[in-house]
């Protein structure tokens, strides 16, 4: 029986980094908020329409968020959905020079 070697190569911590994403840390952030809208909804038990009810928000847009269609949402709306529904959203920013980051990925 022959083993192969497996090469594994470790992520950034960004999986749209990883996949050459232009606007990676813009994507992976809405990913974040969508999916604590998505807990707060299941937390609460609350339907797209309950949603909508509860906050004023399309319940058509409870849905793209739930199926992860994030391409008409910005990080300010998505944080705006999660203070209608009762949550304050605390941003900490670190930021990396390109290379360094770069560098990060690979170690």
């Amino acid at each position: 029986m022959r083993r192969e070697k497996l090469q594994v190569t470790r992520g950034s911590g960004n999986v749209f980094r990883d996949l050459g994403r232009r606007n990676a840390d813009a994507e992976q952030f809405k990913a974040i908020l969508a999916a604590e809208i998505i807990k707060t909804l299941d937390r609460e038990h609350l339907t797209v329409r309950a949603a909508h009810d509860r906050t004023g928000i399309a319940a058509a847009d409870f849905s793209r968020i739930r199926h992860a269609e994030l391409g008409r949402f910005t990080v300010d709306r998505l944080m705006s959905i999660l203070n209608r529904l009762g949550s304050r959203v605390e941003v900490k920013i670190r930021v990396h020079r390109a290379e360094t980051a770069a560098h990060e990925a690979r170690a």
